[in-house]
C-alpha cells in the first residue's frame, strides 16, 4: 500500500517560514491519517478521502479557501479516476459546496459523470450536499487587495491499494482573477488520471499541464513500457519546450512512487507506512 498527495506549489500564498512548517505538518498529519484509513478502504474510496482533507484545510487552494475569479465569486473542479473501473468523473466550476470531490464521487454512479457550472450545483443538492461558502478572509483580502501569487495551487492524491489498485483525484480552487467560465485542468485527463499500470494527479497552471497532456501522457507511457522515471522525463521534456508550469505526483503498479515539477517546489507528502517524505 502506497499513498502521495500534493498542494499545489509552496509559493502559492506565501514563502514565510511559518506558512511552510504548518503546510509540512498538514500534510504529514493528512498523509498519515489516509494511510490509516487505506488500511481498510479501496485506494479509489482513499483518494477522495485525503481530497475531502485537503480541501477543508485554508491552507491549500481547493474547496473551503479557494481562490476568488475575476467578478468575485469563487469557482471550483475536482474530479476523480478509479483505475480499476477506468471510470472518470468531475465537476467544472462549481459554486457554494465544501468539498467538490464529494460531488465528483457522487457522479462516478451516474451516466453523466462530468458536470460544470449550474448543472453541477443542481446534481449537488439533489444528491443532499448543502450550501457552503468557501471563501476565507485571507482570500477576499487577496482579491480586494490584487494581490498574492495565483496560479499555482491544486491539491491532489494517488493512492494503491492492499488489492494493487489505483486510484487518483484531484481539486482546485482556481488560479484567481480568472475569466469566468474559464476550464481548470484539474477535471479533465490532463490533471488527473488512473489505470491499472499507474495513477498521476497534477498541479501548476492548468494551460499548460492541458497543452501537455501530463496525467494521461505519464500513465500511457507506464503502460507502455516506460519505467515511471523514464516516463515522467519524456513528459516533462515536452512541458519544457514551450516553458509549461507543472507539477506531478505518481505511483505506479510496481509501487515506484514518483514526484516532480517543472519550477519552484511542488509542496507534497508520501508514506508507505514506515517513512514519511514531504517536502522541505
Amino acid at each position: 500500500m502506497k499513498i502521495i498527495l500534493h498542494g499545489g506549489f509552496f509559493s502559492e500564498s506565501s514563502t514565510n517560514a511559518e506558512t511552510k512548517i504548518a503546510k509540512q505538518h498538514a500534510l504529514t498529519e493528512i498523509v498519515m491519517k489516509s494511510y490509516n484509513y487505506l488500511q481498510t478502504h479501496t485506494a479509489l474510496e482513499t483518494v477522495i478521502y485525503a481530497v475531502e482533507r485537503l480541501e477543508n484545510d485554508e491552507l491549500f487552494n481547493a474547496g473551503y479557501g479557494s481562490q476568488v475569479q475575476s467578478d468575485g465569486k469563487i469557482r471550483m473542479s475536482a474530479s476523480v479516476m478509479d483505475g480499476v473501473s477506468k471510470k472518470f468523473s468531475g465537476v467544472m466550476n462549481i459554486e457554494d459546496v465544501q468539498n467538490p470531490v464529494r460531488v465528483a464521487e457522487k457522479l462516478l454512479h451516474v451516466e453523466d459523470r462530468v458536470l460544470g457550472g449550474s448543472g453541477a450545483l443542481k446534481f449537488a443538492r439533489e444528491k443532499g450536499i448543502p450550501f457552503f461558502n468557501p471563501e476565507t478572509e485571507q482570500r477576499r483580502t487577496e482579491y480586494e487587495e490584487k494581490k498574492g501569487t495565483f496560479g499555482l495551487g491544486t491539491v491532489g492524491c494517488v493512492a494503491m491499494d492492499k488489492d494493487g489498485n489505483i486510484a487518483a483525484s484531484t481539486s482546485t480552487g482556481g488560479k484567481g482573477f480568472e475569466m469566468p467560465g474559464r476550464i481548470s485542468d484539474s477535471a479533465t485527463i490532463a490533471g488527473n488520471f488512473a489505470n491499472a499500470d499507474c495513477g498521476v494527479s497534477c498541479t501548476g497552471v492548468g494551460e499548460d499541464i492541458v497543452s501537455a497532456g501530463i496525467a494521461v501522457k505519464i500513465a500511457t507511457r507506464v503502460t507502455d513500457g516506460f519505467q515511471l522515471e523514464q516516463a515522467f522525463e519524456k513528459t516533462f521534456a515536452e512541458l519544457k519546450e514551450f516553458e509549461g508550469f507543472a507539477g506531478a505526483i505518481a505511483i505506479d503498479k510496481a509501487g515506484n512512487i514518483w514526484h516532480k515539477d517543472s519550477h519552484l517546489m511542488m509542496v507534497f507528502a508520501c508514506y508507505d507506512g514506515e517513512t514519511v517524505k514531504v517536502f522541505n
